[in-house]
């Protein structure tokens, strides 16, 4: 059985929307789409101001760790059109994203990746919008 994520009602409601309509085939890969909408079939949905600091969500900033060669990089989770793979921004519809959101300091999740699955541990949330009291992010 596929592990609990959380999300803050603003981002589950949010990330709906953007799901709620099929993507154009040339603009994004459509398992990224069933990927999202498989997570927030299983979320479990709070109030912004009752996350725990700990959790990924929506314009947070994290420190992951390959789990197989220790190697540690720094990402911020962004929505679709904020994505900026060069400057560490990447999407929540990427399987790294889709991976992040929702999980929490600590807890070692699974991308995807051509050949197999690679496993990050999630070190730190270095910056949570919702933590910083910005709860509209």
């Amino acid at each position: 059985m596929a592990k609990t994520i959380t999300l803050t009602q603003t981002d589950y409601d949010r990330l709906k929307a953007l799901t709620s309509v099929d993507p154009d085939p040339s603009d994004l890969d459509k398992n990224a789409f069933q990927e999202l909408r498989a997570e927030l079939d299983r979320a479990v949905v709070v109030d912004p101001k009752e996350i725990d600091p700990n959790v990924v969500t929506v314009n947070s900033r994290v420190l992951i760790q390959d789990v197989a060669t220790g190697e540690e990089k720094e990402y911020t989770l962004v929505f679709p059109l904020a994505a900026d793979f060069s400057v560490g921004k990447i999407s929540v519809l990427v399987p790294l994203g889709t991976a992040l959101l929702g999980f929490r300091k600590g807890d070692v999740v699974e991308w995807k990746v051509p050949g197999g699955l690679r496993k990050f541990k999630i070190k730190k949330v270095l910056y949570q919008p919702e933590a910083a009291g910005n709860f509209e992010s």
